[in-house]
């Protein structure tokens, strides 16, 4: 069936009522559900039909909202509500007192709930609709969050309907429930045990840090693939948002490809430091980990691994003469900036006595004292270099500090 016909008879329901959608939204509605969920053309009509009713608020279109129940997106903190939702992801909780933690959404939106051990609620099960009544809202890192108690009610629902995820740039992330389309970009060396993968994601419009809590069944991303990333907790610390993908749903698109805009903030300054680790590196080559390897090739997750493979970096130190940045530059940036190549990086540690450290020095020599212009995305307590280049001379600058000093341009 034409989803352009559907969308076409679903567009003029919605102009009978005083209301003007554009078509290839429609359209765009209905291919998701028919062609990423397989659900059929006519349930997804009416899937399209009903969340458009509840967006626009059209009656006669999609029904009228039960008068009692509350839209997700409509939460607030400090509310007593009745929702009814699907459970689309869940969780591993980290305290005794908590029985289950993860995400329900409806039409309208998705917020994280949890569910306390003295509530005596029910399981919740993935993918099943659930009403539950007079539950607590409150705020958690910023965002509304769903408290089950013992004095709320849950009650599961015979409804199966479909939810169409609203997919949003990452420049657009709030602290919340998010679902985004992105490129696996690095992955991070973990600084915890409890961490299965951190790393960063992104798509042309930024850059966002992730992390993946060991659970059971959970999968690392695999560095340059693209992901469908459906109800992934939206996370704010120190003004800097981040993702957690245990409680969302992660679709792989081996097959496409997008470009990464460098998003983030410009740093300039001298590089005052470059640390260990810098330089020609070994990093673990068992799909998804990445992780560098010591000098007895060991990876702190995978052990010994023999067949590694070789990369460049370079850690370092920014200084602009008032606040100093540790900074991290991949391998394409440190072959710019030290004017070296892996190929030739790792020929030289092959055939020097002095192996891979004969790499560090060329490279700390080839950084050391620069003055840089950067761009990146700080995380943390480092700055994620996108790209850098050598700052150009200012002369206006110049004649300006001789002026200070007192003395004759």
């Amino acid at each position: 069936m034409d989803l352009s016909i559907i969308a076409a008879r679903i567009s003029q329901k919605i102009q009978s009522k005083g209301k003007n959608v554009e078509q290839h939204q429609i359209e765009a509605k209905l291919r998701l559900l028919v062609e990423e969920f397989g659900v059929p053309p006519a349930e997804a009509e009416r899937t399209v039909i009903s969340e458009l009713g509840r967006e626009y608020q059209v009656q006669g279109l999609a029904g009228a909202v039960e008068s009692d129940r509350h839209a997700i997106a409509e939460l607030v903190p400090e509310e007593w509500v009745t929702i009814e939702g699907k459970v689309v992801g869940l969780s591993t909780p980290n305290s005794p007192s908590i029985a289950q933690t993860g995400i329900i959404a409806d039409a309208s939106g998705a917020i994280r709930f949890v569910v306390w051990a003295k509530a005596g609620a029910p399981h919740l099960e993935a993918g099943q609709w659930y009403r539950i009544e007079s539950a607590v809202v409150d705020e958690f890192r910023k965002a509304p969050n769903l408290k089950v108690h013992s004095g709320t009610t849950v009650t599961p629902l015979e409804s199966d309907q479909p939810l169409l995820p609203t997919v949003k740039p990452v420049a657009d992330l709030k602290p919340g429930v998010g679902s985004v389309r992105v490129k696996m970009v690095q992955e991070w060396e973990a600084r915890s045990d409890r961490i299965l993968q951190t790393g960063l994601v992104g798509d042309p419009t930024g850059t966002i840090k992730f992390t993946i809590w060991k659970e059971d069944g959970r999968e690392p991303l695999v560095p340059g693939t693209v992901y469908d990333i459906y109800y992934a907790t939206v996370d704010e610390y120190n003004g800097r948002l981040s993702l957690i993908l245990n409680s969302g749903t992660l679709i792989p698109d081996e097959d496409a490809e997008i470009e990464i805009g460098a998003g983030g903030q410009a740093f300039s300054g001298a590089i005052v430091h470059v640390g260990q680790g810098s330089g020609l590196v070994k990093r673990c080559p068992v799909e998804g980990c990445n992780r560098v390897l010591s000098r007895q090739n060991y990876c702190p997750i995978h052990e010994i691994q023999p067949d590694f493979r070789y990369d460049l970096r370079v850690k370092a130190v920014l200084d602009d003469g008032v606040t100093t940045k540790n900074i991290l530059m991949q391998r394409e940036t440190t072959e710019s900036i030290a004017g070296i190549l892996l190929e030739e990086a790792v020929e030289i540690a092959e055939n020097s006595p002095l192996g891979m450290d004969e790499v560090f020095l060329r490279v700390q020599s080839a950084v050391m004292g620069r003055y840089l212009d950067c761009h990146g995305r700080e995380m943390d307590t480092t700055v994620l270099v996108t790209s850098a280049e050598p700052h150009r001379f200012d002369p206006g600058a110049l004649a300006a500090l001789i002026d200070r000093a007192g003395g004759e341009a």
